[in-house]
């Protein structure tokens, strides 16, 4: 199999090109995009730049509290972009989305790291960071389209959930069939993906690993690897906010709060 083929300095200028190209399709049809074309590539340029500086040192030093600080700041960032997409001000819950992801991502990179995988050491950079970010990312949009999905349905029927409690129902019940429906929205992508994945599209960590050179069916396994940890973080990450969500909706009394 034929070596890594690196891009030199050259070869990065032709690729932004590629954006260059994108700009000037957005500005013939008038779209509109071109700022934000071009403010979106530079941002990504610097982020993705800084990212392989930071990742290159702590490659380099192997210590397990630069792994636990790119960590903790990786889950601090997730957690802030989740929260923000949920639209309604509900108390405490900041913590209850980080805490969410944060445990979903934390149980699945154990059973990886523990059960399949066996590094030499259990926080190996080149195993946990990669793995993590995939899993934060994946589990920040699911909690996203929960999260927003139970807060809206549940403010667009108060009487409903009202007309339930005055029949006898708990809170959890009243308002059980819009949180399995806030869960199936935010799980139907990864389901998706899993469908068609090999079939229509191949997928990117895969298409990543063969361009660095490693050998197909090597790729293959760790893409059911990392398919399979996304469907489970994905699904813990939007039971366990979704059922904290919903306790935020009502009082001690079990009445609902608007």
């Amino acid at each position: 199999m034929q070596e890594l083929i690196k891009l030199n300095v050259a070869d990065l200028a032709m690729v932004v090109g590629l954006i260059g190209c994108t700009i000037g399709l957005s500005a013939w049809e008038r779209l509109g995009l071109e700022l934000s074309l071009a403010l979106a590539s530079g941002r990504a340029i610097l982020q993705l730049m800084v990212l392989g500086y930071v990742l290159d040192f702590i490659f380099a030093v192997d210590n397990i509290w630069a792994v636990l600080g790119i960590l903790a700041v990786m889950l601090t960032i997730t957690a802030i972009l989740a929260r923000n997409r949920i639209s309604q001000t509900l108390p405490l819950v900041s913590p209850l989305v980080g805490g969410a992801i944060f445990t979903s991502t934390a149980v699945t990179l154990i059973y990886a790291n523990f059960l399949i995988i066996h590094p030499n050491q259990w926080y190996e950079p080149q195993y946990v960071i990669p793995l993590a970010g995939i899993i934060l990312g994946s589990a920040m949009n699911a909690a996203a389209i929960a999260g927003e999905r139970l807060v809206n349905t549940i403010n667009a029927f108060p009487v409903e959930i009202e007309t339930h409690l005055s029949l006898g129902a708990t809170p959890q019940q009243a308002v059980s069939q819009y949180r399995k429906d806030a869960i199936r929205a935010a799980t139907l992508t990864t389901l998706n993906q899993m469908m068609l994945m090999g079939m229509v599209a191949l997928p990117g960590i895969t298409s990543g690993q063969l361009l660095a050179g490693v050998k197909p069916s090597d790729a293959v396994s760790y893409e059911i690897l990392i398919v399979f940890m996304v469907a489970f973080a994905n699904l813990l990450t939007t039971i366990l906010l979704t059922r904290g969500l919903c306790r935020r909706f009502f009082n001690s009394a079990a009445q609902l709060v608007r």
